[in-house]
């Protein structure tokens, strides 16, 4: 079958149509970071007699934040295979379904063996989200704004964390200990249950639906979208040459997968995973650990959220300010220079802390500096492993990075920056620090060598899909 669907849908004007996209998916980013900064900053809290749960401060910033991440692993790549095989709209509505279940058995824990189940079955649904939400933005997304708009939403992250910091502090101060934690919880599923309704409104990707043997269908849902926008804009769209000869098939072999990702494109399998390891060993670190720093250094227990608020600010302004460059200036120069930019940054905050010469606030000054620009890059990784693999693979592949890289830095970060900051000792949080920038500045360095030039192409000329007529 020969189709014009990715050209047509990579030359239409931004409409509303791409803000309901943006809306219904990508907000999804704001619950993942009210997650975890919720859980973060009420480590302390959860920790005290009387919280409802015999828990201590280095389980729920070590122990838990590790079962979070490791069900985002895994859910990522069981949700990654079934949004390749049955399509990207029912597994975004599934994974959802998982993320509200599991919250509020959390708000509901009793003990700490419920804690942990349910804060695994959380990132299970979260880890489902990123591969869905992901490729389903990228295919969606017209090929001029998808970099700046993937970058922005994957940014949107921190709204959320700089919401959940916030709202700790007034849940903490004026509820019963045992009642406030319960309460945050329960907000992310009101949370939820709003971008779920609007999520119903979000089309199937036309590229996935060609591909799979719904041509027609395909077909009829860019009519649509094109009738909508022209009545919209009060312009004519113009017809576009190009087209492609596809070989539908119902599903891709792991095999298959396998071989593209090793044989046929060894270097970017090489530039996904350095990225991934790098941000997340940072960011999951830093994200469950930052409140356990402030209190054990600086003695600050429950107002943590406000300095956290701070943090969250700067990783969102990182995104939505440098967001544009990446679509400009180009993909190498900005994902390289943002990590390695970070990662040279917080070696200098390593060296001030050690002296002992930072307080609460100018350390948290130090780490808003560090992860505006670590952020931007951050979120480039995910906007890469989508874009650089063939359509066929793209949500496996987006799990698969983000399982084996989460994996390596998201588990092991908690786990090595929990124990290190429990010592008391500024030299052994500092290493830490030092750990997290290397690998930032080594990832840097593999995209300066391996990366893709991939601004301004489509999808398609990017990475043929596996389907596509050869020839």
């Amino acid at each position: 079958m020969t189709t014009k669907v990715p050209a047509r849908l990579d030359r239409l004007p931004w409409s509303r149509w791409h803000w309901m996209i943006v809306v219904g998916l990508g907000t999804v980013w704001i619950l993942d970071g009210l997650e975890v900064t919720i859980i973060g900053n009420l480590s302390a809290q959860l920790a005290k007699e009387g919280s409802g749960l015999a828990i201590t401060q280095a389980q729920v910033a070590g122990t838990a934040a590790a079962l979070y991440v490791a069900g985002a692993c895994l859910g990522a790549l069981f949700f990654g295979w079934l949004t390749d095989r049955f399509g990207r709209k029912k597994m975004f509505m599934i994974t959802m379904a998982v993320y509200l279940v599991a919250t509020a058995a959390t708000a509901f824990s009793f003990s700490a063996w419920w804690f942990f189940l349910f804060r695994f079955l959380t990132g299970f649904g979260i880890g489902g989200e990123y591969a869905a939400i992901n490729s389903a933005i990228d295919e969606l997304i017209p090929s001029r704004h998808r970099g700046r708009i993937d970058i922005i939403i994957n940014g949107s992250y921190w709204l959320g964390a700089a919401g959940g910091a916030l709202l700790t502090v007034p849940l903490l101060d004026n509820l019963p200990l045992n009642i406030g934690w319960r309460v945050a919880f329960g907000l992310g599923v009101v949370l939820g249950l709003a971008i779920l309704l609007v999520r119903r409104h979000v089309p199937e990707s036309p590229r996935w639906l060609f591909i799979h043997g719904r041509d027609r269908e395909a077909e009829r849902l860019v009519d649509e979208v094109e009738e909508r926008i022209e009545r919209e804009e009060g312009i004519p769209l113009d017809e576009p040459s190009r087209s492609m000869t596809i070989h539908q098939r119902k599903s891709i072999g792991f095999g298959r997968i396998a071989h593209t990702m090793v044989a046929r494109y060894p270097k970017r399998t090489v530039l996904g995973l350095a990225l991934f390891i790098g941000q997340a060993f940072l960011y999951n670190a830093v994200t469950f650990g930052y409140a356990q720093i402030l209190s054990t250094f600086f003695g600050i227990v429950t107002h943590t959220g406000y300095y956290f608020a701070v943090i969250a600010v700067g990783n969102f302004l990182g995104p939505l300010l440098l967001g544009r460059l990446f679509d400009t200036v180009g993909r190498i120069p900005m994902i390289s220079g943002t990590y390695i930019g970070s990662g040279v940054l917080l070696l200098g905050t390593a060296w001030l802390f050690d002296q002992g010469v930072l307080t609460a606030v100018t350390l948290t000054a130090c780490w808003c500096v560090v992860l505006f620009f670590a952020s931007a890059g951050a979120s480039a990784a995910y906007l890469t492993v989508s874009e650089i693999f063939p359509m066929e693979t793209r949500a496996m592949a987006i799990a698969f990075f983000y399982a084996i890289g989460t994996f390596a830095g998201g588990v092991s970060g908690p786990l090595v920056f929990a124990n290190l900051v429990k010592s008391g000792r500024p030299g052994d949080t500092a290493l830490a620090f030092c750990i997290g920038a290397t690998l930032m500045i080594i990832a840097g360095l593999v995209e300066l060598f391996l990366g893709v030039k991939a601004e301004g192409r489509g999808l398609e000329d990017i990475a043929q899909p596996l389907s596509a007529k050869q020839g």
